[in-house]
């Protein structure tokens, strides 16, 4: 269940501006009063919790956050701490990111209200429940030979070269999402795909399904609006790649 701005609370307490996660700069665990101050100080979201999985979550919009306060890069507080807790947290921002959006009714157009019994809303008018939204996506990483496929996303702002990915479409299975988005992003074919693992990657509401997969035929051939390069790579001779905390960085160093 969700509770909408709880007025006591003793669990582990979660905020996020953007991808980084909110900290207390004398180390001391966040606590609903942190909460409250930054909900008033830093134009914060509602405060909700969860108490069957002991959190308690928001987003801050103002990025000038009071004194007492920092952040940390998500990825970075994820490679640092154990799986666990990351995924308290990575469950704590997509849920903060979904009760942020998810205010009306799709249906019906009335407001939503926190499910008495459910992780979930309920429409207030046609008692539609409506639940927290997750977008499936792969991730794959091509050998051909002793080298891999990394490229460089046109999107992105960062010189970082790092897997093709891509999101699931209706009716696909993940090993078809695989064939697409190498064939519409660099143009060749592959071959034994195989499940590698996965992550979520709440930025809002990600779950990366990683692959590995064997280079078959084609020349790399970039789709303009999505890649700004790509190339083959040895482990030893390759660009600057994702780093610790991201699927992206196992499948290029463990995989």
């Amino acid at each position: 269940m969700l509770i909408k701005n709880p007025e006591t609370f003793d669990g582990e307490c979660f905020a996020f501006i953007n991808k980084e996660i909110i900290l207390r700069k004398d180390n001391a665990p966040m606590c609903l009063q942190d909460m409250e101050q930054l909900k008033h100080d830093a134009q914060g979201s509602d405060i909700y919790c969860e108490p069957e999985y002991g959190i308690c979550f928001m987003l801050v919009k103002d990025k000038e956050l009071p004194s007492d306060y920092t952040t940390e890069a998500l990825r970075l507080y994820n490679a640092r701490n154990t799986e666990e807790e990351a995924m308290k947290v990575f469950r704590a921002k997509a849920l903060a990111s979904w009760t942020d959006s998810t205010r009306y009714c799709a249906g019906c157009g009335s407001a939503l209200t926190p499910h008495k019994e459910l992780t979930a809303m309920t429409c207030t008018g046609c008692g539609k429940i409506v639940f927290p939204r997750i977008e499936p996506c792969i991730i794959v990483l091509v050998r051909k030979g002793d080298k891999m496929l990394l490229a460089r996303h046109a999107q992105r702002n960062q010189d970082i070269y790092a897997c093709i990915a891509g999101f699931m479409e209706a009716g696909e299975t993940a090993e078809q999402t695989v064939r697409r988005e190498l064939m519409e992003e660099t143009g060749i074919k592959v071959k034994n795909i195989k499940y590698f693992g996965t992550q979520s990657w709440p930025f809002p509401s990600q779950l990366m399904i990683a692959f590995t997969a064997e280079w078959e035929s084609g020349e790399i051939k970039p789709q303009d609006e999505e890649i700004s390069d790509a190339g083959w790579f040895s482990i030893d001779d390759c660009p600057a790649t994702p780093q610790p905390g991201s699927i992206a960085y196992r499948l290029i160093h463990n995989s």
